[in-house]
């Protein structure tokens, strides 16, 4: 007779104890490399993404080919491509064709923005009109005079801005912008690097409002890749983490943890007051008005002095070029007629067409956005009134009657609570 593994009954009790720590060994096991090999996929994606995100070599090749070939010109192309003196660190990009670094400058720290591709107009989702085949920076052509290349200028303004009254002032300030070595002089590469930066718009709106606060500085340029002063802390709030963890953290948690990494409510105060002054300076500017279509958190940042900086301007377009572009687009619903995140126009279901008038304006995105980061730990004293503003504030619609008083009325009142309670603080 063949021997049972446990042949007294003595000892089933320490077999089925075997046998089952056996089982729970496997099981273990089983799930901790089911861990690894989940993880390791993750991860694995994870980087794939970052490398074709992250494409700051391409970008130097691109650029200095042709530089060093004349074709282009700018204050940053010997830093960029002889000297290598201008060089791109962490990698900010959140889409592959819109390459952001942070970067040093001669010593100087920065924020480095590259195209991978020229963009021929604002991005729906969907394209307005099929892309065309394009050649990088092939306008002006050679043998072009000063005189054609600033009407070339002035027609793109009043494409893109409307028919404003000062454009040719803002024509020559361009001109003084694209002089990169300041000769007096701009060169058909220099030319070529002003024409192909014009067709961004954060580039534009930098030009116009650089002697304003809250909008980082031109550093140089050298064809469509330019340098912008660096901002201390490139979040309004929040804490920047390394993306393995952000992988296995929830969004809801994530949110909530954000809210606990914020300044002071004195100085996140003054953090918003810089935003509500920022608004006022792209409503109904020198040159027209601009519509923020991503008040996102991850697009403002604030300095040392918690001062307001705009990180990412570039989904803030003029309003002209938007009405032009989304006024014929062809929907379904409202949710078919919107640019960004929070520009969006209604749908007309009689003509299925997007109208033009955007519904929010820029104060009421804003307001929105400091709802929570303001309410949150703010002064007994003047909270509820200051909850009272910011809903009158998120109220906001384009279309409502006397809209520019309110408008007016409502971002002054704001400022004015905000700055009685902390103008006496150390944090003001």
């Amino acid at each position: 007779m063949a021997r049972s593994l446990c042949p007294g009954a003595w000892l089933r009790k320490p077999c089925y104890l075997q046998a089952r720590f056996s089982y729970v060994r496997m099981k273990y096991l089983f799930f901790s490399w089911l861990v690894v090999f989940v993880g390791s996929w993750i991860i694995y994606v994870q980087y794939s993404t970052y490398t074709e995100l992250c494409r700051g070599k391409d970008c130097k090749k691109i650029i200095c080919d042709k530089y060093k070939t004349g074709v282009i010109d700018g204050p940053a192309c010997n830093s960029l491509c002889v000297t290598e003196t201008l060089y791109f660190g962490k990698c900010l990009s959140t889409k592959p064709n819109n390459q952001m670094y942070l970067g040093i400058w001669d010593n100087l720290p920065g924020v480095v923005k590259c195209q991978m591709e020229q963009a021929l107009h604002l991005d729906f989702g969907t394209e307005l009109e099929p892309r065309k085949e394009i050649v990088l920076f092939d306008k002006p052509t050679r043998g072009t005079t000063v005189q054609k290349f600033k009407e070339m200028v002035y027609s793109l303004f009043k494409a893109k801005l409307g028919d404003q009254g000062n454009l040719s002032e803002l024509v020559n300030l361009i001109l003084t912008v694209a002089d990169g070595d300041k000769d007096g002089q701009v060169s058909l590469g220099e030319a070529k690097s002003a024409w192909a930066l014009l067709q961004l718009n954060e580039f534009l709106l930098m030009v116009i409002l650089q002697d304003k606060e809250h909008t980082p500085k031109l550093m140089g340029f050298c064809g469509d890749l330019y340098v912008m002063e660096s901002v201390e802390y490139t979040s309004l709030y929040g804490v920047s983490l390394p993306w393995v963890i952000e992988l296995f953290i929830p969004s809801g948690f994530r949110r909530s943890m954000d809210q606990l990494f914020t300044p002071s409510w004195p100085r996140k105060a003054k953090i918003a007051i810089g935003l509500l002054e920022f608004v006022e300076d792209v409503f109904h500017g020198p040159y027209g008005n601009f519509l923020m279509c991503d008040t996102s958190a991850k697009n403002l940042g604030y300095n040392e002095k918690y001062d307001l900086k705009m990180v990412d301007m570039r989904k803030i377009v003029p309003e002209t070029n938007l009405k032009e572009l989304i006024k014929d687009r062809h929907c379904e619903s409202d949710l078919d007629c919107v640019y960004g995140t929070d520009c969006r126009t209604s749908c007309d279901q009689n003509t299925m067409k997007c109208t033009s008038e955007v519904i929010q304006p820029n104060l009421a995105k804003a307001c929105q956005l400091l709802k929570d980061y303001l309410l949150r730990g703010a002064p007994s004293e003047i909270r509820e009134e200051l909850e009272k503003q910011l809903y009158s504030c998120i109220a906001l619609k384009v279309t409502a009657n006397q809209m520019e008083m309110e408008h007016s009325l409502i971002l002054n009142n704001l400022k004015t609570l905000l700055w009685k309670k902390i103008s006496y603080t150390n944090d003001s």
